[in-house]
C-alpha cells in the first residue's frame, strides 16, 4: 500500500506511542542513543557542506539523510515521543499512562543526550586534530552557531526568549510533520521524501532542534566558544525542550488526532418556522385485466411447444 488514509495514520500513531511506553529502559536508551548520534552526524555533515562550499541551502537539503536513516532503523528522539506517546494516553491504550509517558520521554531525553555529546567529543577531536591544534573551518563555523544562539538571544531579554521558544514550536511542527508522514507509506521511497521535505524547511530557515543543540553547544565549548554552560541551558536547551513539546503536540498530533481520530458529523439542520406538510397526491390505481388460468397457459405456448403436441400420438 503506498498511502495511508488519514484515519488509520493516527490508529498508527497511536500504536506507535502506546508501544513505545512498554519497552524495556534497555531498548529505549539504545534507541534514543543511536537516534541521536545518527541525526547529529548528519548535523556535522550539513555545516561542514555549508562552510566549505558556502553554500547554506545546500547543507539544508543534505541534512536529512541522519534524520531518515536514524527513522528508518527505528530509533527515536524526543521530539517525535513529544507527538506520539500524548495520544496513546488520551486514547487510553492499556498501559498508556501520565507516568509511563513521562518516564518514556526522561529515557529518551537521556539517551539523545548521551548520543549526541559523544558524536559532539568525536567531532571535537576531527576538528582539532585530538585538540592539537584550532579548530578548523567547520569547528569555527560551530562554535558560531553557539553563540549566536546562546548570547544572540540574551542580548535581547525576553524578546529573545520568546522568540527562541517561538522557533522551538515551529521547528517540532516540522519534525514531527515528517515523523507522521512516514507512516502514511509502506513504501520505502516514499517514506524518504514525505521525511525529507520537512526536515529540510526546519534546518534551513534556522529553527531550534533540542537534540541538535544536544550536538552543537557541547561541541561549541570544546571549540573555545565564547558563551558557558549556563548560557546554553538557559538561552537555549530549556526553552528549546519546552518549545518542541508545544510545536508536536498541538500543531500535529491534537489536530490531526481530533479531526481524523474522533471525527464528529454535521448536527442535522433545525428548523425555526411551523412545518409544512405537502399533501400527498395518490396514484390512480389501474386494474389489471382478468386472465383465466387456460388464457394464461395460452400465452406461454411458443411455436416449439405447439410442434411438441401435434407430434405426439392423439395430437392435432
Amino acid at each position: 500500500m503506498s498511502y495511508i488514509k488519514p484515519p488509520e495514520l493516527v490508529a498508527r500513531m497511536i500504536d506507535a506511542g502506546a508501544a513505545k511506553m512498554q519497552l524495556s529502559a534497555r531498548d529505549t536508551l539504545i534507541r534514543a542513543f543511536m537516534g541521536a548520534a545518527l541525526l547529529t552526524m548528519g548535523a556535522a555533515f550539513a555545516v561542514t557542506v555549508s562552510t566549505q562550499t558556502a553554500q547554506p541551502l545546500l547543507g539544508a537539503v543534505l541534512f536529512p539523510i541522519g534524520f531518515v536513516i536514524l527513522y528508518l532503523f527505528g530509533f527515536d528522539l524526543l521530539t517525535g515521543v513529544f507527538t506520539l506517546g500524548p495520544l496513546a494516553v488520551i486514547a487510553r491504550r492499556p498501559g498508556a499512562t501520565i507516568r509511563a509517558m513521562l518516564r518514556n520521554w526522561g529515557l529518551v531525553f537521556l539517551g539523545n543526550l548521551m548520543g549526541a555529546v559523544l558524536v559532539a567529543v568525536l567531532m571535537a577531536v576531527c576538528f582539532t586534530y585530538g585538540f592539537s591544534t584550532e579548530p578548523s573551518a567547520v569547528g569555527h563555523a560551530i562554535g558560531e552557531i553557539g553563540h549566536g544562539r546562546t548570547v544572540g538571544y540574551a542580548d535581547h531579554g525576553l524578546a529573545g526568549m520568546l522568540t527562541l521558544f517561538i522557533r522551538g514550536v515551529l521547528c517540532n511542527w516540522l519534525v514531527s510533520t515528517g515523523v507522521v508522514l512516514a507512516m502514511a507509506s509502506d513504501s520505502l521511497s516514499s517514506k524518504v521524501l514525505a521525511m525529507w521535505l520537512p526536515i529540510t524547511l526546519f534546518f534551513y530557515m534556522g529553527f531550534e532542534h533540542s537534540i541538535v543543540n544536544m550536538f552543537l553547544f557541547p561541541s561549541g565549548l570544546m571549540l573555545g566558544a565564547d558563551f558557558t554552560l549556563w548560557d546554553y541551558l538557559i538561552w537555549n536547551e530549556i526553552p528549546t525542550v519546552i518549545g518542541n513539546l508545544f510545536g508536536g503536540l498541538l500543531f500535529v498530533a491534537l489536530p490531526l488526532y481530533f479531526t481524523h481520530g474522533r471525527t464528529r458529523l454535521r448536527s442535522p439542520r433545525r428548523t425555526t418556522g411551523p412545518v409544512v406538510v405537502a399533501p400527498v397526491v395518490s396514484a390512480p390505481v389501474v386494474s389489471a385485466p382478468v386472465v383465466d388460468e387456460a388464457d394464461a397457459r395460452a400465452a406461454h405456448f411458443d411455436e416449439a411447444d405447439i410442434r411438441e403436441l401435434v407430434s405426439q400420438p392423439g395430437g392435432r
